[in-house]
């Protein structure tokens, strides 16, 4: 039974919306009330326990695996649960904001569609709200909408077509401050874990499905059984299955990328898979080495492919992880985004797309992620090659991999540098997705790539570490915070001269400038871009 659904002590803070009484209703607000109360103490003890992490790091300039849960990793016979049927086939899997425009992931032939509330996402209340409407709408079939703009139609496929909704919620840093309880914010990953469980569970498992999550930014194994905890509470409340929700973690951080049979095995009743991550794992060696000395130094962001040998080891070590305990290995994104006006760019790219999606499936990775639903056939040919009509290759246990602790973090191995380019870009990247963030969108066309929030993370990572680090580049120009702001002054002169006064003053470019130079050059380095961003929101 459904437990009783009190009044909420609930304070929100914000301009009404359209039909926002239909996702805020009393009894949700009461759900997202009791998550509030029983675990965010339990999220802020850990988000201290990272801050002590980090100060170790600094001292050891290491990491290991951890010998307190050694006895876990030894025990070969523990499983997770086995994969319900709509998650036993993820070989392709497509991202995006839950926009209302959402029907063009679930209809692109992709077996998965992750609705993100997170990096692809900027969290604006009504992004936050309206987000959760059009998850409702997609669920009950009522998506179907004309974009007033344009005048294209979107309808949805029949329903045995559709991608398999799986929802990302914000990570655990993130605070909603337009939803307060006792005066206190919720957290965002409570809010959007608390509004799509509550409204949509009963309704998925009807649809012969169930609420299916991403868990993004983990840190440690103690994360994801705070996790399987808030996943035990909620079933129960809704009067559900235990073991109906089912999660996929993303390893993006370094430090979860020694605990990854751990992480499984906190969640083991309720884990679904692994994913490997880029970007974000990269800004989080970054973040986390920052000043461990110059052989922590990465080159270029675009010259750390997947084939780097410590990017290799941390794959590899997924998929043999995963399969060694009967999870799903996905792999990491294509963003390229194709122009439809340039034959030979667009070539050249579903090439090096096509290459990467072989390897993934040549290695034993069960799944991929693309942006864009023009790659979808490309990833589906390179995974259809390798598993036929079987739905997973998670019987390919990878016997022969053997990573170890040093090999995840021997960044030395890469014989690029920093480039004066590689700053260019840093800064042009930046500037531009925090100017599109800042206007609500989450989810942003660069240079002919869909960039997320993890773009932004690792460039002004990057920014920071080679100023500190002292870095020389190839043209005899030393890294400095001067540097970085003349770079960042012609940048946004070029961005002026290209868009016109009129747009320049209309859009969010200067803000965006400042906060880039803010968080690059500052010496207190801020933990995530998106907290001092998150201020500034509209």
């Amino acid at each position: 039974m459904s437990a009783p659904a009190p009044s909420p002590p609930s304070i929100v803070d914000a301009e009404p919306l359209p039909r926002q009484d239909e996702v805020l209703t009393d009894a949700a607000l009461a759900f997202v009330a009791e998550l509030h109360g029983r675990f965010t103490p339990r999220r802020d003890e850990l988000l201290a326990r990272r801050t002590e992490r980090r100060a170790e790091i600094a001292r050891t300039r290491t990491l290991d695996f951890l010998p307190e849960t050694a006895a876990i990793r030894e025990d070969d016979t523990w499983r997770v649960a086995p994969a319900p049927a709509a998650l036993d086939d993820r070989r392709v899997e497509i991202t995006g904001p839950t926009d209302r425009k959402m029907t063009n992931a679930l209809n692109s032939g992709a077996r998965v569609w992750l609705a993100d509330f997170e990096d692809a996402s900027a969290p604006t209340w009504q992004n936050v709200v309206l987000g959760q409407l059009n998850l409702i709408d997609a669920h009950t079939r009522s998506i179907d909408f004309t974009d007033p703009r344009t005048g294209k139609s979107y309808a949805l496929r029949p329903a045995d077509e559709l991608a398999t909704v799986v929802t990302r919620p914000r990570g655990w840093h993130l605070n909603e401050r337009h939803l307060q309880l006792d005066g206190i914010p919720v957290p965002g990953a409570l809010v959007d874990f608390g509004l799509y469980f509550f409204h949509n569970a009963q309704r998925l498992i009807g649809l012969g499905k169930g609420p299916y999550f991403y868990l993004p930014k983990t840190e440690s194994h103690l994360e994801a059984r705070l996790w399987n905890d808030i996943f035990v509470f909620a079933q129960d409340y809704v009067g559900i299955p235990q073991g109906t929700v089912r999660a996929t973690v993303l390893i993006e951080t370094i430090t979860a990328a020694y605990e990854m049979e751990e992480i499984l095995y906190e969640l083991r009743d309720h884990a679904s898979g692994l994913n490997a991550g880029r970007w974000d794992y990269l800004f989080s060696l970054v973040k986390n080495f920052r000043d461990a000395g110059a052989e922590f130094v990465l080159p270029d962001r675009n010259a750390v492919t997947m084939t780097a040998p410590f990017m290799r080891a941390y794959t590899e070590l997924l998929v043999r992880t995963c399969h060694k305990r009967g999870a799903h290995a996905i792999g990491g994104m294509a963003a390229f985004i194709p122009s439809r006006r340039d034959a030979e760019v667009d070539k050249v790219a579903f090439e090096k797309v096509k290459a990467d999606k072989d390897r993934e499936a040549r290695d034993g990775f069960d799944g991929s992620w693309v942006a864009h639903p023009d790659l979808v056939p490309i990833a589906m040919a390179s995974f259809d090659a390798v598993l036929g009509e079987r739905p997973n290759q998670k019987d390919r246990l990878r016997e022969d991999v053997s990573v170890t602790a040093g090999a995840l973090i021997a960044i030395a191995t890469l014989e690029a540098k920093p480039t004066y380019e590689g700053l260019r870009n840093a800064v042009a990247v930046g500037i531009r997705y925090i100017e599109a963030w800042l206007r609500g969108q989450g989810a942003v066309a660069i240079f002919d790539l869909m960039e997320d929030a993890a773009t932004a993370e690792i460039s002004r990572s990057q920014i920071w570490q080679w100023i500190n680090a002292d870095v020389v580049f190839e043209n005899g120009e030393h890294a400095t915070a001067d540097l970085a702001r003349k770079v960042a002054a012609e940048e946004l002169a070029t961005i002026r001269a290209g868009i016109g006064d009129e747009a320049f003053a209309a859009g969010q470019w200067q803000q965006a400038h400042d906060l880039l130079l803010q968080v690059a050059l500052d010496q207190d380095y801020a933990d995530f871009l998106t907290l001092p961003a998150y201020e500034r929101l509209r």
